[in-house]
């Protein structure tokens, strides 16, 4: 008899010793993966807290500015049998218009900085500055919108004339009539800052081509 040709089978490496072995290890880097991805993420959330809050502190700023710069409003009151009233002295005057276009121009600017100042600070950006950027912008402009009208004109326009006279001019209250104008600082915010990620941001390494 001759002995058979078939090489016996090779012993296999999945030995359950060897697979106990793996396991732990494969653990380990995945318990490590998450350790990496969670501190990271709370930065990212306590930068966003920050970013909101310095925008609204800095709504403060651009209502100052808006009270100084926008232009007045002239007008005039009248006694008409016995009852008052008020009209613009100037009724062709472009001022009502200046007073929402100067809102507009400086949270334009002011959506700038802001994004600069973020994007310099934290050059790879994420969802969370963004938003505080978007967030932090509005509650800024809303800040800025009332207390330009609180430090403006006073806003019953009657008392205001009786007070200073019949045919003496005064000033209109600040007020915005255009609420658009809001989503100026946010807007400006958000797209320099996605614009300035996109142009300059840091790039992921690209992965290495397979070689022949």
């Amino acid at each position: 008899m001759t002995a058979p040709l078939t090489p016996p089978p090779p012993p296999h490496d999945d030995s359950p010793h060897q697979v106990r072995q793996a396991s732990p290890s494969a653990g380990a880097f995945a318990g490590g993966g998450y350790e990496q991805d969670g501190p990271a993420m709370r930065t990212e959330v306590r930068e966003a807290a920050v970013i909101t809050v310095a925008s609204v502190l800095a709504g403060v700023l651009l209502g100052l500015l808006w009270w100084w710069l926008a232009p007045h409003v002239p007008l005039v009151g009248d006694e008409i049998d016995k009852n008052w009233v008020v009209y613009l002295k100037d009724s062709e005057g472009e001022q009502a218009i200046g007073v929402d276009g100067t809102f507009t121009l400086l949270g334009l600017a002011f959506g700038l900085v802001s994004a600069v100042v973020v994007f310099l600070l934290r050059r790879r950006g994420g969802v969370p500055l963004v938003v505080a950027l978007g967030l932090g912008g509005l509650l800024g402009s809303l800040l800025a919108w009332r207390l330009g009208v609180w430090l403006g004109p006073e806003s019953d326009v009657l008392a205001h004339a009786q007070a200073v006279g019949k045919g003496v001019t005064f000033s209109a209250p600040l007020k915005l009539a255009a609420k658009g104008a809001l989503l100026a600082w946010p807007f400006a915010g958000v797209l320099v800052h996605l614009g300035l990620t996109a142009l300059f941001g840091p790039r992921d390494p690209e992965p290495p081509y397979p070689q022949p």
